[in-house]
């Protein structure tokens, strides 16, 4: 992930999705990023912010994670809304997964 400003050829408008307030503990699903070499840092954390609803500090540290970690699980909740925020983030290129908590 470079760590340069954001520079946006086009732009696409992307819907967030609703999610539930859902407790991490009860199984269900987790969204998971991966790190890339074209995504810019604020790209990643302006899409987590869209796709999940979480803060600029979540996102900071998410986004930190996966660049600095190479992934990092920034969503939890049923397959069904994992999936939603998943097709939200892939949006931009980076690869995501939604894998059983």
């Amino acid at each position: 992930m470079r760590l340069k400003t954001m520079s946006a050829p086009g732009t696409v408008t992307v819907e967030r999705p609703e999610i539930a307030d859902t407790d991490i503990g009860n199984g269900g699903s987790v969204v998971v990023v991966y790190d890339n070499d074209y995504n810019t840092f604020e790209e990643v954390m302006e899409i987590l912010q869209l796709a999940t609803g979480c803060s600029v500090e979540e996102a900071y540290m998410e986004t930190w994670e996966v660049h600095h970690l190479g992934k990092s699980v920034v969503h939890h909740g049923d397959r069904d809304e994992c999936k939603k925020v998943a097709s939200v983030i892939s949006r931009i290129g980076i690869r995501v997964t939604v894998d059983d908590a």
